[in-house]
């Protein structure tokens, strides 16, 4: 099982391709089933009590397995009581180059994290990040969302018509305004941070060396506007190209609103405060692949599994897809839970497990990035995101029809 993997050697590491918004640094294991992002205290603390005390909010969120802290006096004995419950599996040339990139990065780190402090103190100053590297030696470990399909398209939708926390220096907060008032941030309470369509071009110039049109933050922020947001976002979905056509293309729609009304139903019912958190919205891309997961068998859960498992609810895929050739098979799974990696209770099922985690992926929606997150006890939903949700569902009804 996942949350059973020993750690990769971090000389396997490689940088993570298909980011499509956010900070610069995040990493995956060899095999892309892991997701590795540098990220701030206040990000892990939030992770940690969600899982604790928040359960439902915790679901909608990727799987969060641990974290890394290292620093300039870390070393291997220090590695091993970090990591009591992995050290024994992780190679000592994993734990030598751990060290030795964490001294490495531990200076550059000091040096913005001096110039993050100065503009806290006078809460006027402050730069954009050109560098796109945050101020910090310690990285969340999630599950990959783009893990298990075979060609992902990913839309970064960024919430909220306020982007910026209550500790921002004044001259960032008149900044993030200027860019929701020229954009959709302000309209709709959510923008287009970045996007990835695979064949999204007929001009092979337009497509990287993987076969995607990569839209960039400039995409959200210049080119989407009130009046033509429903159609740019038709282009993550609908694509003859790929093979993804009125049907399937309206059958993912449907799927992804039936999540974002459940996002909602989260949202509305806990008390949070985030500024500049996304939704991540994941399918796959290549209408054959699609095609072949939507139709490929689920295999039956074991009595034991159906008796204890929490309310159910349908995949979002319309069996009524079934008179244009596609045979839509309905899959339960647990709500909150992406139905291709359904966690096991007994382990005598891991053979289950196996199998169920290795079916194709057909799509994912996870609501991330947390660095400006918090929870907020008596003071209510955090409306600020969800007039974003709320406009994406509005969105995704008309890209359904």
């Amino acid at each position: 099982m996942l949350a059973n993997r020993a750690l990769p050697n971090s000389a396997d590491l490689k940088p993570y391709n298909f980011a499509v918004a956010g900070h610069e640094g995040t990493l995956c294991d060899p095999d892309g089933e892991l997701f590795i992002k540098p990220c701030t205290q206040q990000e892990i603390s939030f992770y940690e009590t969600a899982c604790k005390d928040h359960p439902r909010f915790a679901e909608l969120m990727p799987v969060f397995l641990g974290t890394l802290s290292l620093n300039d006096v870390t070393d291997v004995e220090s590695l091993n009581e970090q990591l009591p419950a992995v050290a024994d599996h992780i190679s000592q040339g994993m734990k030598e180059e751990a060290v030795r990139m964490a001294k490495e990065n531990a200076v550059e780190a000091a040096v913005e994290a001096a110039g993050a402090a100065k503009a806290a103190r006078d809460n006027v100053t402050w730069k954009p990040n050109m560098t796109k590297k945050i101020a910090t030696n310690k990285s969340v470990v999630l599950e990959n969302a783009a893990y298990g399909f075979q060609n992902p398209n990913i839309l970064d939708a960024k919430l909220g018509r306020r982007l910026w926390a209550d500790d921002a220096p004044l001259e960032k907060r008149r900044r993030f305004d200027e860019i929701s008032k020229a954009t959709t941030n302000g309209s709709h309470g959510f923008r287009v941070a970045g996007m990835r369509v695979y064949k999204g071009s007929e001009n092979p110039a337009e497509l990287d060396s993987h076969g995607y049109k990569v839209y960039d933050k400039d995409y959200g922020r210049l080119q989407v506007t009130p009046d033509n947001v429903v159609e740019e976002m038709r282009k993550f979905i609908f694509n003859s190209r790929a093979g993804v056509d009125e049907d399937l293309g309206k059958a993912i729609a449907g799927a992804f609103l039936d999540d974002l009304r459940r996002v909602e139903d989260v949202l509305a019912s806990e008390e949070s405060r985030m500024y500049s958190a996304s939704l991540l919205f994941t399918f796959e891309g290549d209408g054959q692949a699609l095609r072949a997961a939507i139709e490929q068998p689920t295999p039956t859960a074991s009595p034991s599994r159906q008796e204890t498992r929490p309310e159910k609810k349908e995949l979002g895929l319309s069996a009524s897809r079934v008179d244009s050739g596609i045979e839509v098979k309905v899959i339960e799974f647990s709500v909150g839970e992406d139905f291709s990696q359904i966690e096991m209770e007994d382990e005598d099922e891991d053979d289950e497990d196996d199998e169920i985690s290795s079916m194709p992926r057909i799509y994912s929606l996870k609501l991330i990035d947390f660095a400006h997150a918090e929870w907020v006890p008596g003071q209510g939903p955090d409306e600020n995101c969800l007039l974003g949700v709320r406009s994406l569902i509005k969105i995704f009804e008309e890209l359904s029809k």
